[in-house]
C-alpha cells in the first residue's frame, strides 16, 4: 500500500511510523517552510518516504512572503519531492482570510506547472458553508494543470467534476469510513478507476475502528478496506489500483 498524504513528522515516533502493516511507500506533506525541512529530511534518509513541499491555506496570512516563496522554490527542486502542496482554501480555521489564500494557492499552481510536479489540494468550506469549495473549483478550472491531487475529498459535486475535468487525481482519507460521510462515500463510487487514490492525512483523521485515536500511516488499510467493499472489489484489487494511481501520479519508481 501506499499512503499518499501523510505528516509524518507531526508523530512522536515518525521513524517506526514507516513501513508499518505493509506499506511501500508513503508522501510526507510539507505544510508551510519548517515542515517541508521536515519532511525532506525524513525522505533523504528512508527510501520509502517521499516529500512535497508548500504553504498550506491556514499559514498563508502568517508566512507567506517573498523569503518564503524563495525558498520553496529551492526546496521544490531537491529530488526527493514529488509533489507541491498542500496548499489550497480553508474557510473553517482561516475564516475570511481567502483572498489571500487565492493568490498563495495560484502561486503554488505555477510553481507545481514550472517544476513539472502535480499539486497537492486542500479544501474546507466553512459550516454549512462552500466558498471554499468553490473558489477551489474556479482556481482549478483557470489553472489548466494536469497535474493535482484533490487531497481528503470532501464529496463536493462542482469541486469534484473541476478536479475530475481537469485530469486530477482524488485521495480518500479516514473520514471515508464515517457513518455521516455519506456525500464522500457517493463521490468514492463516482471518481474513475484509475484517479483514486488512499490517504491518512495521519495524525488526523483516523479512520473506523481506529477513530479517536492518533492517525498512523498503516491505518490507511482500513480505508483501503472501506473502498474496496464501496466499489465491489476485491481488496487485493484495490491494493493494486490504488498503488498503481499513486505511482502514475508522483512518478514514483516502480
Amino acid at each position: 500500500m501506499i499512503d499518499t498524504h501523510c505528516h509524518l513528522d507531526y508523530l512522536d515516533d515518525p521513524a517506526s511510523a514507516r513501513g508499518e502493516l505493509g506499506l511501500s511507500a508513503m508522501i510526507c506533506v510539507g505544510a508551510n517552510v519548517e515542515h517541508a525541512h521536515n519532511a525532506l529530511a525524513l525522505a533523504d534518509n528512508y527510501p520509502d518516504v517521499y516529500a512535497s513541499v508548500g504553504l498550506h491555506p491556514t499559514d498563508v496570512a502568517a508566512e507567506d512572503s517573498p523569503q518564503t516563496r524563495a525558498e520553496l522554490e529551492v526546496l521544490s527542486s531537491r529530488p526527493r519531492v514529488v509533489a507541491i502542496g498542500e496548499t489550497g482554501l480553508d474557510d473553517y480555521w482561516a475564516h475570511d482570510q481567502l483572498v489571500v489564500q487565492r493568490a498563495a494557492f495560484e502561486w503554488q499552481l505555477d510553481l507545481g506547472r514550472r517544476r513539472d510536479l502535480p499539486v497537492i489540494v486542500h479544501t474546507r468550506d466553512a459550516p454549512g458553508g462552500e466558498r471554499a469549495s468553490l473558489g477551489c473549483a474556479e482556481i482549478i478550472r483557470a489553472a489548466d494543470w494536469p497535474r493535482g491531487i484533490l487531497h481528503c475529498c470532501n464529496g463536493h459535486a462542482g469541486l469534484l467534476r473541476a478536479a475530475l475535468d481537469a485530469g486530477w487525481s482524488v485521495s480518500f482519507a479516514g473520514n471515508l469510513t464515517y457513518k455521516s460521510a455519506q456525500t464522500i462515500q457517493e463521490a468514492a463510487r463516482f471518481v474513475p478507476p484509475d484517479r483514486l487514490l488512499i490517504e491518512t492525512d495521519a495524525p488526523f483523521l483516523a479512520p473506523v475502528p481506529k477513530r479517536g485515536k492518533p492517525n498512523r500511516p498503516g491505518y490507511v488499510r482500513y480505508t483501503l478496506q472501506f473502498l474496496a467493499a464501496l466499489r465491489g472489489l476485491d481488496e487485493s484489487e484495490a491494493e493494486a489500483l490504488t498503488d498503481a494511481n499513486a505511482r502514475t501520479v508522483y512518478r514514483l519508481p516502480t
